[in-house]
């Protein structure tokens, strides 16, 4: 059985792949919705000062990343343990409650709380949908299945910035005051989220991929996930995380700030300013859509340790590509756009089918929950240090360090990759079949 050319695996309905991939729309385009109206909120709502708006959408950045990381490696355990389906339900409520709060802020502390409750779901949906598209797919279908999940998601970024980051704008011009908008804005995106944890509490699979999982204790499955670092391919998938997920942030948050503040300086308002920032983020996701399905192709047909290096050279190029940029209004934003929207998608859809393939898959969950943990970290890095330098050096500087860790990951590819041997337990869930596959999840 196959839907978009993708085979699925075993005790699954091509229903449950198409919500796996609506999922990865919705998550993706929640997760970049938030970082790229943020600076609209801090300047034309909370009144942050320009010259300290890159410090803050560091903070917030540092505290959500922080977040993740305490969460992500046991999310994935309790998806091993709990099955997939909880984990998405209550990830999209908890996006939902934090959206819906988050222009009410009065301040800086509020402010980085309903981050911190907004990053709780995003992590759940962050290393859910990655697991289920593997979960769904056969393996020698994995690639392709990332690659579609990378077009949905790629959709669902140019959505956030395309269509929920115009929201305060066309509010605004229908007589509404920055605040008014701002918070109409955030209140129906949040209205959305709950309608999207309810389609996918009855579109999902309530499959548990392995049934002696539900017997390990969470620390144990933790522990697993974290030793994978011992082999060569899971190491190489877990640090192309670190930086490819740093990427993504990149993309998402200073990439907009760069943009709206320079903007704002030229004397654009402050909701002109966001939409012409949507409209260069957009220019970079529709790049990372029209690649997508090519990478899962090629993921299908190479050696994915050697996509992976390649796909970590093309996007730290990309990102270092940065240093040419002197007016991010001017045409040569959106050559560059259109690079690091290549490299963004490149670095994330090459990762995730390389560690399936090296995973067991009783433990795919926790496994994907670690590199989830380890994007998340990349995350945390870049914007903790983006942000700051970003302040004090120039605009680039995020997308600079982000090229600099690519680099590493490639060399670091260079040195093991002929060490990379495909596990056969990855394939083959030797206690399951497909009835006890159907077991509800609870």
């Amino acid at each position: 059985m196959r839907v978009l050319g993708v085979g699925i695996a075993p005790g699954f309905s091509k229903t449950n792949m198409w919500a796996c991939w609506t999922l990865g729309l919705m998550a993706t385009m929640v997760i970049s919705f938030l970082p790229t109206a943020t600076p609209y909120l801090l300047g034309g709502v909370l009144g942050v000062p320009a010259g300290a708006q890159g410090r803050m959408v560091g903070l917030l950045g540092f505290a959500a990343e922080l977040t993740m990381i305490a969460s992500l490696a046991w999310y994935g355990a309790l998806a091993d343990r709990y099955g997939r389906r909880p984990l998405v339900v209550a990830g999209f409520v908890l996006c939902a409650l934090g959206a819906a709060l988050f222009p009410f802020a009065g301040d800086t502390t509020v402010l980085v709380a309903l981050r911190v409750v907004f990053a709780l779901g995003a992590a759940a949906l962050g290393g859910m949908f990655a697991t289920i598209a593997m979960d769904y797919a056969r393996e020698d279908s994995r690639g392709r299945s990332y690659g579609v999940l990378g077009v949905f998601c790629g959709l669902g970024g140019l959505v956030a910035v395309l269509a929920l980051a115009r929201l305060p704008r066309t509010f605004e011009a229908q007589g509404m005051s920055p605040a008014a908008a701002s918070r109409v804005s955030f209140l129906a995106v949040a209205a959305g989220l709950l309608v999207a944890a309810v389609v996918m509490r009855f579109a999902l699979s309530p499959a548990r991929v392995s049934v002696s999982a539900m017997h390990v204790p969470l620390p144990r499955l933790v522990r697993e996930g974290v030793t994978l670092f011992r082999d060569p391919g899971a190491a190489l998938a877990y640090v192309a995380a670190f930086v490819a997920r740093a990427d993504l942030a990149v993309i998402a948050g200073f990439m907009s700030l760069w943009i709206v503040d320079h903007a704002t300086r030229q004397g654009m308002g402050a909701a002109e300013a966001l939409a012409r920032a949507g409209m260069i983020v957009g220019i970079a996701h529709t790049m990372a859509l029209v690649s997508s399905p090519v990478l899962g192709w090629l993921g299908d047909r190479v050696r994915r340790q050697n996509l992976v290096i390649g796909a970590q050279l093309v996007a730290a190029l990309s990102y270092l590509s940065t240093l040419l940029i002197s007016d991010p209004l001017g045409p040569g934003m959106i050559v560059v756009a259109m690079l690091v929207g290549v490299g963004e998608i490149a670095g994330i859809n090459t990762a995730g089918p390389l560690l399936a393939q090296q995973a067991p898959a009783r433990m795919r969950g926790s496994a994907f929950g670690v590199q989830a943990l380890m994007g998340a970290l990349g995350i945390m890095c870049v914007s903790a240090l983006g942000g700051l330098l970003y302040d004090h050096w120039r605009p680039a500087a995020p997308f600079v360090v982000s090229g600099g860790l690519g680099l590493c990951v490639v060399a670091f590819g260079l040195v093991i990759r002929r060490r990379v041997v495909p596990n056969p337990e990855a394939t083959t869930a030797t206690d399951q079949d497909p009835r006890s596959a159907r077991t509800p999840a609870g």
